[in-house]
């Protein structure tokens, strides 16, 4: 039961559109702060996941948060105005693109834990 509950808590930590929330404040303020929460914020979620062996539970939230992404790319106000700032891609390429280059920190989390993992004896100490 208590795997079931992480398993859970990850997929809805990963529900966050994180790439569209990054997006939206470089539109909006121009500011990279966003992107840089990203790509800090999933690669603890991932570490923590990958430390609690809940690695399907990661690729699944993965794919939840680029879907919740791309459902307020495409559905919040404003989207034709984002066409003409992240050029030569579109909003939805650029999803796309930042998506699968978070998936780089990402990796980097996942070795970071198995040399964590293998360093305690698979003891997990926080």
């Amino acid at each position: 039961m208590k795997k079931i509950g992480l398993n859970l808590l990850i997929i809805c930590l990963y529900c966050f559109p994180f790439v569209y929330f990054s997006m939206y404040k470089d539109f909006h303020s121009g500011s990279m702060i966003g992107y840089l929460l990203m790509i800090i914020l999933t690669a603890v979620i991932v570490y923590f996941g990958k430390s609690t062996n809940n690695k399907f539970s990661l690729i699944i939230g993965n794919i939840a948060s680029v879907m919740t992404s791309y459902y307020f790319i495409n559905n919040m106000a404003g989207y034709e105005s984002w066409e003409g700032y992240f050029k030569p891609l579109t909003p939805v390429q650029s999803l796309i693109f930042v998506s699968i280059l978070n998936l780089i920190p990402q990796l980097i989390a996942v070795k970071a834990a198995n040399k964590f993992k293998k360093n305690h004896d698979g003891k997990l100490i926080i």
